[in-house]
């Protein structure tokens, strides 16, 4: 065993990890080096944040991701999830999708708690989907400014702004050349 491996369990059993966190504390302790900083906590949103809701009492925000941008309102309600007038099993058919507009709600804890009404344009269904959870994750903030801590550690507030690099002149592709022939 050399000295920087990590010591195995006394039993010979292996052991289990919650994320990265969690492995990074194992193996500082591993070194007897003790955790530098615990993680941060979110922080409270102060008292004087008021909700933005409109008159019929829905909390509307925009989400975009790639050429995708989502308007999207949210109130109260059984969980029900609308995108072009269509429920989102149908709309986004594949799991992943639906996983994907669902996290912001799972990590506030309000999955089921709220309706989510949308409309969506441009790009394709991954980055319909991107910009629906965009748009969820602020319109979520406007309802409840308490959440944004939360949200914001987990990134889901940040705008992914990747998007497709365009094609140049004297190029076959962005960046890809034409093929080469020295005769």
């Amino acid at each position: 065993m050399a000295d920087n491996d990590p010591p195995s369990n006394q039993r010979g059993g292996s052991q289990t990890f919650q994320g990265l966190g969690s492995l990074r504390q194992a193996l500082q302790q591993a070194r007897g080096v003790q955790a530098a900083t615990p993680t941060p906590t979110p922080t409270a949103v102060p008292v004087d944040v008021e909700p933005e809701l409109d008159a019929l009492g829905r909390a509307y925000a925009t989400g975009k991701r790639k050429n995708a941008v989502a308007r999207v309102w949210i109130r109260p309600g059984t969980g029900r999830i609308d995108v072009n007038g269509r429920e989102s099993p149908v709309y986004f058919a594949r799991p992943v999708l639906r996983m994907l507009i669902n996290q912001p709600l799972v990590a506030a804890n309000r999955l089921g708690q709220f309706d989510v009404w949308c409309t969506v344009k441009g790009g394709g269904l991954s980055g319909q989907a991107g910009a629906v959870r965009h748009g969820i994750s602020q319109a979520l903030t406007r309802y409840e400014p308490g959440l944004r801590p939360l949200l914001k550690t987990q990134g889901f507030l940040t705008r992914d702004s990747r998007v497709v690099e365009r094609k140049k002149y004297g190029k076959a592709k962005a960046r890809r050349s034409f093929q080469f022939s020295k005769r």
